[in-house]
């Protein structure tokens, strides 16, 4: 066992600290670094479970060019010359990269100073696009500058907390323990504001179930509440902000409480209760996230939101500020160097003058002099044959994009498309002509920033596999075979890091917050051992300046847009322990164990109306497309709305791809796809059998069938299916083996069991009209020597115990065991149950639905 690595974990922008040590030669155990500022030790269920993602299992490994193993040389000059090509025969504005908030800082520094500096495009994107580029926009109209005011800090001081749009014990479960921690200690008040009653709304002291997009209205009625009760700060309004002219006239006049309850679908008393409480907690933070930003009024929803803390002087001061929090472990450092299409670099826009500052540092031939194409506007391009030639790295837009259907139909066509990834097999990867092997978490090698502006290193602790390359590498590689080797000739990573920080200083002179002077210069031995570090003031903006020509901030004036009347509409997200196309995460049997299906939610009502049931399969369809989800009928619904995962791909289902449902509408200002109000219908699907398969490994397994989704268990994995026809075509997919084989024609219901050597090696169960077994038992015979007398049956002989669905993932416990334990030991907190079963007492991301099992 070798000495624990300090690196940070790569899922969402809390940024965490991870201790990793390496156990063997690809096996590590994780532990929260106590030592970070961002989490203190605490790790949620997928950090928790890190060590289950590192193995090589679908790994790509070496180059590809079409299906052919290429040597690094060739795929290199491959793509430069087609890049070069293009751009020389079309215009660098033929040319485009698609890049990730998975990606590091180094990479993504040199990545736009590639297009944007020496090929001579905007062409740079980033799928951060997808996930905060409304506070982005919303940041510079306000303050004239991307800067998040707040750090993790503030909600520790804060008297109110109110979230909007944001499942925080799901998706930041260590911001969640934050919140938790801060209401226990100081009483804190916490509202939610969110269509869907989440966990994390359950939980709340006030939770307004508003109607989906109208967030806009409810702030400006809030605004409006706190004029009217004299909660305005004046003195700052005069010294540090500018007002438009009829701003308040407009505000006061649009947003009386009554106009503004109906607006949103809120009652009355709740309106007001939330304006009191406003009102009351000089000390508040509000905290947004993509129920704000993934709308076609993102921006204008982030502003609403900026608006009431600048009209109050809530920002730059202990547990007061407004707080974006990004869903990627990497986007706000991609914001920092420019990655997105709409952005130079260090903070920087396509003015003149700072066009010419960044040329002269970069010593660019080639300076893009406008703003290149966003996201969708990107692949729209790709699908007009206006682009000839796309790199992608570290994301998979044909399935994370809006209208993925048209997005895979772009890529189609596309006459060069280069993807970086490390795993081998995409939905987008089967349309590159060229794959390269990037390195992994535990290989990576850089820095991220995470939400609070806090800088902190990843690093390696496994040496990269096969021929797997940083992507600055590949990058820089690609670069001097298209005449600008001085330009990319770094020798280490921590020089790109020099460079990015040297340029953030360059001419700064105090106009940007984002100056990094203090890093430059670190050597490799500097940089290696380099800590946390926030830049700029821990709370930015505290002495009332901002980063415009007068140093004022501005309010937006923002109007409620018109909201449709949809039958019924379509809500997107994300699950507890699951993360973007769960490329990684899927990979953890842990973590697949909370849900094991793509589900489709909807308000009980809803599934009388359309005559749907639970555990039912149902058709979601869109102007786009259609996907099968399981359904699952839910209070936590408003009537007329469904929502779904983004996480299932090819790869792991035939149904459950949400990216093909919603339409490619984006906010005008941000170019932020709006993924949570599509107007959809569902229908009921019926099949003639249902089935699972449990089989041992990990092959990849896609069966032809009506829907069908996987998942990872103990051992293997486990599949289930429905479908049409005779089911006895399954077998097929069952190993070699030893069968055992129990048909009953009366009933339709099929069983097999293979084993070899007394192990199962898998099992295939499947019923025309009667009810299956349980998985749990079954599964849990991969890891075990099987019990034959039992396989069949599904069931170990005599009494068995049903866990339920897992609600803790860190200690395996489900939620029929959670249920017999409060029963039995009259258990009435989440700490008794902690006691009892260790459920909840590590990441605590299942806290919130123990104690809705507490409740129940």
């Amino acid at each position: 066992m070798t000495a624990a690595v300090s690196t940070t974990c790569p899922y969402c922008g809390v940024g965490c600290g991870v201790r990793a040590t390496v156990t063997g030669a690809r096996t590590v155990e994780i532990a929260g670094d106590p030592g970070h500022p961002a989490n203190g030790g605490r790790l949620c269920s997928k950090g928790t479970h890190l060590g289950e993602t590192v193995g090589l299992e679908g790994r790509l490994l070496h180059p590809m060019i079409g299906d052919r193993r290429a040597t690094w040389d060739e795929a290199m000059d491959v793509i430069a010359r087609r890049f070069s090509h293009a751009a020389a025969r079309v215009g660098p504005d033929s040319v485009a990269f698609y890049v990730s908030g998975q990606i590091l800082t180094e990479d993504y520094y040199v990545a736009n100073k590639l297009m944007k500096g020496f090929i001579g495009s905007g062409n740079i994107d980033t799928n951060s696009r997808l996930c905060m580029s409304s506070a982005v926009s919303a940041h510079l109209r306000a303050f004239g500058e991307d800067v998040v005011p707040a750090c993790y800090d503030d909600l520790d001081q804060a008297d109110l907390i109110v979230l909007v749009g944001s499942n925080t014990a799901w998706c930041h479960p260590i911001v969640w323990q934050r919140i938790e921690a801060a209401r226990a200690a100081r009483g804190t008040r916490l509202v939610v504001i969110d269509p869907r009653r989440t966990e994390t709304a359950d939980l709340a002291d006030l939770h307004l179930a508003l109607r989906p997009g109208s967030d806009v209205a409810l702030f400006n009625g809030l605004l409006a509440a706190l004029s009217a009760r004299n909660a305005l700060d004046p003195a700052y309004l005069a010294a540090h902000v500018a007002v438009p002219d009829g701003f308040w006239h407009r505000v006061i006049a649009d947003s009386d409480p009554a106009r503004t309850a109906a607006t949103c679908d809120l009652p009355r008393a709740d309106l007001e209760t939330f304006f009191d409480l406003v009102a009351a907690f000089p000390r508040t933070v509000t905290l947004f996230s993509q129920g704000v930003n993934q709308s076609t009024q993102g921006t204008d929803k982030a502003n609403a939101i900026i608006n009431v803390h600048l009209a109050t002087g809530r920002i730059g001061k202990p547990g007061a500020a407004p707080f974006s929090i990004t869903g990627q472990p990497n986007a706000m450092g991609g914001r920092e160097v420019g990655g997105l299409a709409s952005t130079l670099a260090a903070h920087m826009d396509f003015a003149a003058e700072n066009v010419d500052r960044v040329g002269r540092f970069w010593n660019a031939p080639h300076m893009a002099t406008g703003p290149g194409l966003k996201a969708v506007d990107l692949f729209q391009a790709v699908g007009e044959g206006r682009i000839k030639a796309l790199w992608i790295m570290a994301t998979n837009p044909a399935v994370s994009m809006p209208d993925a259907g048209a997005v895979r139909a772009a890529l189609a066509t596309c006459p060069f498309v280069v993807v970086s990834d490390v795993m081998a097999d995409t939905d987008t990867g089967r349309f590159a002509h060229v794959r390269l092997p990037a390195t992994a978490w535990g290989e990576k090698d850089g820095t991220v920033t995470n939400s609070e502006r806090m800088i902190s290193r990843q690093r390696p602790f496994f040496p990269p596999p096969g021929e797997a390359r940083p992507d600055w590498r590949a990058l820089a590689d690609v670069a001097g075979r298209m005449g600008h080797r001085a330009a990319f000739g770094w020798r280490s990573v921590a020089e790109v890091f020099d460079e990015h920080s040297r340029l953030t200083a360059f001419e700064n002179d105090g106009a940007r917050q984002l100056d990094l002077s203090p890093l430059i210069g670190l050597d490799e031995t500097g940089y290696g051992a380099l800590q946390p570090t926030r830049w700029g003031s821990v709370r930015a903006f505290a002495d009332g300046r901002f980063s415009t020509a007068d140093g004022r901030a501005r309010m937006v004036a923002v109007t409620q847009a018109p909201l449709a009347a949809n039958a019924m509409t379509l809500n997107t997200g994300r699950y507890r322990d699951q993360w973007h196309t769960m490329s990684r995460t899927g990979l953890s049997p842990r973590l697949s164990q909370h849900r094991r299906e793509p589900l489709v939610e909807i308000h009980p009502d809803d599934a009388v109306r359309l005559g749907l049931v639970e555990n039912h399969l149902a058709t979601a369809t869109t102007a786009q497309g259609c996907s099968v989800f399981r359904v699952s009928v839910t209070d936590a619904q408003r009537r007329g709305e469904a929502f779904v995962p983004i996480h299932w791909t090819d790869r792991t289902g035939s149904g459950g791809r949400a990216g093909l449902l919603p339409d490619a509408s984006v906010d005008p200002v941000s170019g932020q796809p709006g993924f949570k109000l599509t107007a959809m219908t569902l229908s009921r699907l019926e099949t003639e059998w249902r089935a699972f398969l449990i089989v041992r490994g990990t092959r990849a397994i896609a069966p032809d069938c009506v829907w069908w989704a996987a998942a990872a268990v103990a051992g293997g994995r486990l599949v289930e299916l429905a479908g049409d026809g005779d089911p006895a075509v399954l077998e097929a997919l069952l190993p070699n083996g030893e069968r055992m084989t129990a048909v009953d024609r009366a009933r339709g219901s099929l069983r097999t069991a293979v084993l070899n050597e007394g192990r199962l090696q898998g099992a295939l169960f499947v019923a025309r009209g009667g009810s299956l077994p349980g998985r749990d038992w079954l599964i849990a015979q991969l890891s075990e020597a099987a019990a034959p007398a039992g396989l069949l049956a599904g069931r170990a002989p005599g009494q068995t115990v049903d866990r339920g669905p897992i609600v803790c993932a860190c200690f395996d416990v489900g939620a029929r065991t959670i249920l017999a334990a409060i029963a039995a030991q009259s258990l009435t907190t989440v700490t008794e149950v902690g006691t009892a079963l260790s459920a909840g007492t590590n990441c605590g991301s299942c806290r919130p639905a123990i104690a809705k099992l507490i409740a129940a």
